[in-house]
């Protein structure tokens, strides 16, 4: 025994069994509570969680927008396809008129290349239908100057108006055109010709340029279809109204050579 054991304020004060009890008691709670609540716990943990999700619900408004968003959708997408079909017909007719310029200006090409033939092959032909008549006109008697009866009458008419205008439509006395020169010229013995020169030279008997006789009708042009008429006088030589230029005047053969010739006399 402690040697302060028997003095009273040194001694610890004994607990009452009532007090024991009560603290025994509320421990007691305590772990039933805790021993509860962790079987709460436990047995939380064992079942999953459910959790319910809600659908919005669509109203009338919103299903009108949908439905118009899709033809909206469907229509951009048809006029997308219409204009990639016109782009598509644009391209191909492009093309196609492409390939028909092409084309014409080759035509184009091919007839203007034709045509200048031809007219080099009708200055060929004029240029020796001048030496012709400029050779015929220095050998040949049927060139002669020399005209008789009727002829010398249409010659002698026809050189009497070399001087006088030329007028579209004149027949006399001082102004004339190429087919009412030679009209007058041969109504002064008797022949009466058509007025134009498409029907003057069809008139009579036609006959070759290097067969000519004074007095003969020489035509400019195709036979029926003339543009231009004179008289031939002799020599390689005609008088005829040429132009507004010339008047009637005395021109040889190889100034513009003929294209043919009539005799009427």
């Amino acid at each position: 025994m402690s040697h302060t054991a028997h003095i009273r304020s040194h001694r610890k004060p004994r607990r009452s069994a009532s007090t024991i009890a009560m603290r025994a008691g509320v421990a007691s709670g305590v772990l039933g509570t805790l021993a509860v609540a962790t079987a709460a716990g436990s047995a939380n943990a064992a079942e999953p969680v459910t959790q319910t999700l809600e659908l919005p619900v669509f109203t009338g408004d919103l299903a009108a927008q949908v439905a118009q968003s899709a033809e909206a959708t469907q229509q951009a997408a048809a006029n997308y396809q219409l204009e990639a079909e016109r782009d598509a017909a644009a391209a191909a007719a492009a093309k196609e008129a492409k390939k028909d310029l092409a084309a014409a200006k080759k035509a184009e090409a091919k007839k203007k290349a034709e045509e200048a033939r031809k007219a080099a092959a009708e200055a060929a032909s004029r240029s020796a239908e001048r030496t012709t008549l400029a050779t015929s006109a220095g050998s040949s008697s049927t060139s002669t100057s020399t005209a008789t009866g009727s002829a010398a009458a249409v010659i002698a008419f026809v050189k009497a108006q070399i001087g006088d205008a030329y007028v579209s439509g004149g027949t006399g006395p001082s102004s004339w055109d190429c087919s009412g020169l030679v009209q007058a010229a041969f109504k002064q013995v008797g022949v009466d010709l058509p007025r134009v020169s498409q029907d003057q030279s069809t008139q009579g008997t036609q006959v070759s340029l290097s067969n000519l006789r004074p007095g003969d009708i020489l035509y400019w042009g195709g036979a029926g279809s003339a543009y231009h008429v004179a008289v031939y006088v002799g020599d390689g030589m005609f008088v005829g109204a040429q132009n507004p230029s010339t008047g009637v005047a005395e021109k040889p053969l190889s100034y513009d050579p003929p294209s043919g010739a009539v005799r009427v006399l």
